[in-house]
């Protein structure tokens, strides 16, 4: 059945479509690769189908060829999932990116727009709360076995559980003195990054490399996966012994490692870690995306909302002399202009977004202008 499935499919376009995968997937997993030859053999199946006459490249076109494919897919029963749906317009638009380079045929690149992609549904995970964190952590250090480091890494660095798989054995950097940084390898995003760490991270990649001593095959180059065991079962046992780990400390809800990093991206934000840095730090390319890690709670917004009221920048400064100053000259001037814009900004901010609201700050900026002049006067 498995053999039948992914026969190739008897069309003219398969030679070329199928060299086009080759050439994406030469840096890509198994899985991703088969991901790409199931797209390629979903479209090729539907134009034998549905449009026989098209046998070369230059025959593509958005409308009708494009456009059916996409209707098909919305309308097949069960219908796709939303990430499955996805994924297969994000693969076949790649596919046709290559093809349109290989063939010097720069239409093919347009077919697929960016507007046929749907909204990604946004169902990220969750971080864990500060109990649960503190219950898993103390788990995982109490077990201190290979697995338990793993995760207490992924903990403290924020790195996917793929990334942490990809890590080679000496991604521990010195940056100088008492000062480190692990580097993480192409990602899911398709970006390399330095993650800042402390001595206790040093020590988990020590106890990893302790415990990686013991494995009787020669090195292969990598911190955490054993030559002896594939990467994708090394992920699937490390995603057991989580789920173990989690129900031991008495979590019943469904977990899963990536929760860490949620965890970490909230820890950095308490800690004054700014969201340009935490982008920086999870390897993201959009702010949009680190956004939807963070775990903003009351007690933050309170605290953030109190550091505001305490360093008050962003009002006007209060003059020194609440009436008629009582100096002479410039200087009395320039006291009274300040008192008029403080009382001016107080009033505007009373007011509602409106046309005076407006009107009274072109009005305060005047005053600023003028101010301006009269120190320059003074000198």
């Amino acid at each position: 059945m498995n053999r039948s499935r992914r026969a190739p499919v008897p069309h003219t376009l398969a030679d070329l479509f199928a060299r086009a995968v080759d050439s994406i997937g030469a840096p890509l997993s198994a899985a991703s690769l088969r991901q790409y030859r199931g797209t390629a053999r979903n479209f090729l199946a539907y134009l034998g189908e549905q449009h026989p006459s098209v046998c070369s490249l230059d025959q593509l076109r958005r409308d009708p060829h494009i456009l059916d494919w996409l209707t098909r897919l919305r309308s097949q029963t069960p219908p796709l999932a939303a990430a499955t749906y996805i994924s297969r317009i994000l693969f076949l638009r790649c596919i046709l990116r290559e093809l349109a380079d290989t063939a010097q045929f720069p239409e093919l690149g347009r077919l697929l727009r960016r507007e046929d992609l749907p909204r990604a549904p946004q169902r990220l995970p969750r971080s864990f709360t500060a109990e649960q964190d503190q219950l898993l952590q103390r788990e995982l250090l109490r077990r201190n076995d290979l697995a338990a480091n793993v995760f207490l890494l992924l903990r403290h660095t924020g790195m996917r559980i793929g990334e942490a798989a990809d890590l080679s054995s000496d991604c521990l950097h010195s940056c100088g003195p008492d000062q480190w940084a692990i580097h993480v390898p192409l990602g899911k995003l398709k970006t390399e990054r330095m993650v800042p760490v402390d001595s206790s991270v040093c020590e988990l990649v020590k106890r990893i490399r302790f415990f990686r001593s013991f494995d009787p095959k020669p090195d292969n180059g990598l911190l955490l996966i054993s030559p002896s065991r594939s990467r994708e079962a090394m992920i699937r046992e490390w995603r057991c012994y989580f789920h173990e780990v989690a129900a031991a400390v008495g979590i019943t809800k469904r977990v899963v490692p990536h929760q860490l990093r949620h965890t970490y991206a909230s820890e950095m934000l308490r800690s004054g870690v700014s969201l340009a840095v935490i982008m920086k730090l999870l390897g993201h390319t959009s702010p949009d995306m680190t956004m939807l890690y963070l775990d903003i709670a009351s007690p933050d917004l309170q605290r953030e909302f109190q550091l505001a009221r305490s360093q008050p920048r962003h009002l006007t400064p209060q003059p020194k002399t609440n009436f008629a100053s009582s100096r002479d000259g410039l200087d009395g001037i320039a006291d009274s202009l300040l008192v008029a814009q403080h009382h001016l900004e107080m009033f505007r901010r009373t007011l509602p977004e409106a046309r005076p609201r407006r009107c009274l700050a072109r009005l305060s900026n005047r005053l600023t202008k003028i101010l301006s002049e009269l120190r320059k006067l003074a000198t």
